[in-house]
């Protein structure tokens, strides 16, 4: 496997990770730009206006007729929210061409239908198309109204939403109901008008091809691109400085949802790296000092784990609880925490740490997209660094490390979701 990173135009940047290991090709465009609580619904509805069709493939049948005569590919888009920034994502995945009955350029077909769809959507006078339109607003609706209904992730995101109170990272990433009603179809497309000539774009192969570089260069719809001075956000907003801010929200449930959002407050380069083995022994894996404590010692919880979140150097502890547990499981949660800053974790538990660490790091190459999604990542933290060397600085890793971490980690805000 190589990958090599070349920028083809100002702003526009190409990824390829040339691979045999797969018997597809993954091609994927990231649209990459600073999110704004006042479009964040309208970029949602762009990408789902996209998939609905393009001007040489005028409807969501006609796509999927012709990626049933491209041997049952598939094409895919997803919303992301990422540090300060929004991401519209989207991707197409292939048969390699070593594995058809018969020599045909289907990475070229590939490349233009994604690139059609991305790059040269369906505008009639000046707008998307009305009655479309309609459809995914309506669509859209029901996805931002059900975020309710998974309360575990509505807990993480009010949790959020609280410390960055006002704040990029603060806002929901499909957007708003309110703002749906003054969206339509001229001003939806003078959006995607702005996007397209400022954002940042990485476009990703991975796969076998050897032409990938000529065959996108020539693709008439990045000829048509601007350069630009890329507008995205690299070193985003920290959170409100709080102190153990508690927020109560009562509804109509069955088991209590606690969220604990804590900063991790150090600027060393390699935090990363110690801050992910400190997580791990705090609540990452099931041999973790929350899961063994709080669960399985004092059943006081159905679930608990916690996660490390580098682009904003914050951790998120999540529990679901008998609600009159609460208080309980607080204070051994606290407890836990108090106990990596005297250093009452053992030997073993930073092997298994690293272990489970590593263990995941080595699957990123197991994933097309997983993969993409790690190399992308390096373009918005501004580090390049390899697998190889990311499973090193975990290995170099020090108990000295984990303690600083330890010691510089502090309660934000206190989410609790009961009835």
């Amino acid at each position: 496997m190589s990958y090599i990173s070349k920028t083809i135009k100002k702003g526009i940047t190409l990824h390829t990770i040339k691979t045999e290991k797969y018997k597809t090709n993954l091609i994927a465009v990231f649209l990459t730009f600073p999110i704004i609580k006042e479009e964040a619904t309208k970029n949602t509805l762009i990408a789902l206006m996209l998939k609905r069709g393009s001007k040489l493939y005028k409807t969501r049948e006609d796509i999927t007729n012709k990626l049933a005569e491209m041997y049952g590919a598939s094409l895919d888009s997803g919303i992301e929210k990422s540090g300060d920034n929004h991401i519209l994502k989207f991707y197409l995945e292939s048969i390699n061409e070593d594995y058809l009955p018969k020599k045909e350029e289907l990475f070229k077909e590939s490349i233009n239908l994604l690139f059609d769809v991305v790059f040269n959507p369906n505008i009639e006078d000046n707008k998307f198309n009305e009655e479309f339109l309609k459809q995914e607003k309506y669509s859209l609706e029901q996805i931002i109204n059900s975020k309710i209904d998974n309360k575990t992730m509505y807990a993480l995101n009010r949790c959020i939403e609280t410390m960055y109170e006002g704040k990029p990272y603060g806002i929901y990433k499909y957007g708003y109901v309110e703002d749906l009603k003054n969206i339509d179809a001229y001003n939806l497309y003078e959006q995607y008008k702005k996007i397209i000539s400022t954002c940042k774009i990485d476009i990703f192969v991975s796969g076998k091809n050897d032409d990938i570089e000529s065959i996108i260069t020539e693709n008439k719809e990045i000829k048509k691109l601007n350069e630009r001075e890329p507008y995205f956000i690299k070193n985003g907003e920290p959170s409100n400085k709080n102190a153990e801010r508690y927020v109560e929200e009562k509804m109509d449930v069955k088991q209590g949802k606690i969220v604990l959002g804590i900063d991790v407050i150090n600027n060393e380069k390699d935090l990363r790296y110690s801050a992910q083995v400190y997580n791990a022994i705090l609540g990452g894996t099931a041999n973790s000092k929350l899961f063994q404590n709080v669960r399985e010692k004092a059943s006081l919880a159905y679930t608990i784990s916690s996660s490390y979140m580098k682009l904003k150097s914050n951790i998120f502890i999540r529990a679901g609880i008998e609600i009159d547990n609460y208080e309980k499981a607080l204070n051994i949660i606290k407890e836990q925490m108090e106990e990596m800053k005297q250093s009452n974790f053992s030997d073993k538990d930073i092997e298994n740490a690293k272990r489970a660490i590593i263990t995941n790091i080595k699957n990123i190459k197991e994933e097309q997209d997983i993969e993409i999604s790690y190399y992308y990542g390096q373009e918005l933290s501004d580090i390049k660094t390899s697998i190889e060397e990311y499973i090193q600085n975990i290995e170099n890793v020090t108990r000295q490390d984990i303690l600083d971490v330890a010691n510089s980690v502090s309660i934000n805000t206190i989410y609790f979701l009961r009835n």
